[in-house]
Formats: structure tokens, C-alpha cells, sequence
């Protein structure tokens, strides 16, 4: 056997078992979503496939799963926004400016980004409570843009350092502020790197549970996954075929967005690790 064709049985066998691994658990997520009968640790499970669960969870108005859904998306986009702007900005006058320390910023921002969530979250719930802000958007947004500002900082420090600094020197020449440079200038050509930092942005907001449990009470501010893990039925027992329903509904959303910008994510991630 040729090294080619080893080479390429390896490399099939490899993604086939990756890919099984990664979407295994999905497929059986959808399955238990559609059967009537969702208890998967019964020895008899009979798939009789029905749209009763996804019905179930879009019409019981004690669910409140397009309550969980419209926060998600509301405190997850305002948090990306925040957090990709922010980080812009701080990139830029990282990358552009003769600011002293630049290293030890970026070293600071990683260091107190590895605090874990559970160190902050009780400090997180008494300055919410004196603020009065328990169970509003204000509540988590705050702490979801200071938990995802460091790895957006740290990708379009990447990003925007390999855009030649011959840019700026022509736009100063022709008279531009910084502004002017950084709006007319940087922005359109760091937008593939932005716009996948703010999906990443997006989806990191969208998928918090520890926060989201902490600072929020009831559907009026709870996300998706806390409200997904509060589901039960009249007796107490897990509905599991209405939780894979709307964990599945959930996912969709995300599915979408990385299928369809697949390549803006990777184009935008990889040029920041490239010179030239």
C-alpha cells in the first residue's frame, strides 16, 4: 500500500470517528426530542416519532421557553457588541499606539481572566443586590462582557497586528485622525476578524450557566440554559423529552450561525496567526 493512500485512510478514519464523536450526542438529543416515549433508561424505549414535545414547549406558557429564548438572544448580542467594540478599540491602541506596558496589559487582562466564575460570582451577587439590578439584563451583561473581553482582546490584538502600520502612515499623511483611521480604515479591513470574534462572542454569552443562575430569578432575565435546567414536570420528575426539545431548539440557532459563517470564523481567526 502506498504512503498516499495510508495517509489518506488514516486521515478519513480519523475525521469519520471525530465527527461520530462530536454529533452522537446531537442526533441522540433529537431522537429522544421526537419520541413519544423519551425514557432512554427504560430497557423497552418504542421511537414513535411526534412533534408533540417541540409543540410543548412553544405553547405551555408555564415553560416560558420563548421568554428563556428572547433573553438569550437580547443579552447575548448586547454583550458581543460591548465586548467587540471594547476589545477594538483596546486592540487598536495596543497595536497602533505607544502605549508603555503593552505586554503586561495583555499578560494583566489573561491573568484575571483565569479566575474561575465560581471565586466572583458571590462578590457578582451582593454588587448586583446593592445595585437593585437582580434579575435584569443589566445584571448579567456586566459580567458577561468582562468574562469574554479577554479572548476577544486577545484574538484582534492578533488580528489587527498584522495589518501593515504603512495604512495609518498614508492615512495621516491625507490628513485622517485616529478616528477617521480606525473607522475608515481599520474597521473595513479587520472586518472578517471582528465579525468572527463577535460570533465567538455570541456563542460564549449564549451557552453561560453559572451567572445566569446566580443573577437571575425567573423568566423575566433567566437564559436558555438556566431555564432548559429548570424544567420538571407535576411531580417533580425530569421531563426529558421536552428538555431534549428545547436544548435542541436552542442549539439550532447556533448550529446556523457557525454553518453559514464558517468560513468568516476560520478566515478571521487564522489571518491573526499569520505573518504577512
Amino acid at each position: 500500500m502506498s504512503e498516499d493512500r495510508m495517509r489518506m485512510i488514516l486521515f478519513l478514519s480519523g475525521s469519520s470517528a471525530m465527527l461520530l464523536f462530536c454529533l452522537t450526542p446531537f442526533l441522540y438529543m433529537v431522537i429522544i426530542s421526537l419520541s413519544g416515549n423519551p425514557d432512554f433508561l427504560s430497557t423497552k424505549v418504542s421511537f414513535e416519532p411526534n412533534l408533540d414535545n417541540y409543540i410543548l414547549i412553544l405553547t405551555n406558557s408555564t415553560l416560558h421557553f420563548p421568554d428563556y429564548m428572547l433573553n438569550s438572544l437580547i443579552v447575548s448580542g448586547m454583550s458581543a457588541l460591548i465586548c467587540v467594540l471594547t476589545a477594538s478599540l483596546a486592540a487598536y491602541a495596543i497595536t497602533r499606539l505607544p502605549v508603555p506596558g503593552k505586554v503586561f496589559i495583555l499578560l494583566f487582562v489573561l491573568a484575571v481572566s483565569m479566575f474561575p466564575q465560581i471565586s466572583l460570582v458571590g462578590y457578582l451577587f451582593k454588587l448586583m443586590t446593592n445595585l437593585g439590578w437582580i434579575n435584569t439584563y443589566r445584571a448579567l451583561t456586566l459580567p458577561y462582557v468582562a468574562w469574554i473581553l479577554p479572548l476577544s482582546l486577545w484574538i484582534l490584538v492578533s488580528y489587527f497586528s498584522q495589518i501593515p502600520g504603512e495604512l495609518d502612515k498614508a492615512a495621516l499623511i491625507d490628513g485622517c485622525s485616529r478616528w477617521q483611521i480606525l473607522i475608515k480604515v481599520i474597521f473595513p479591513v479587520a472586518a472578517p476578524g471582528i465579525f468572527s470574534t463577535l460570533l465567538l462572542a455570541f456563542i460564549f454569552a449564549f451557552n453561560e450557566f453559572l451567572f445566569a443562575l446566580m443573577l437571575t430569578t425567573d423568566h423575566g432575565a433567566r437564559t436558555i440554559p438556566v431555564g432548559i435546567a429548570s424544567f420538571q414536570g407535576l411531580h417533580g420528575e425530569l421531563p426529558w423529552g421536552t428538555i431534549m426539545a428545547a436544548s435542541t431548539t436552542a442549539t439550532i440557532p447556533l448550529l446556523i450561525l457557525t454553518m453559514v459563517f464558517q468560513r468568516r470564523i476560520i478566515q478571521g481567526l487564522t489571518r491573526g496567526a499569520v505573518k504577512g
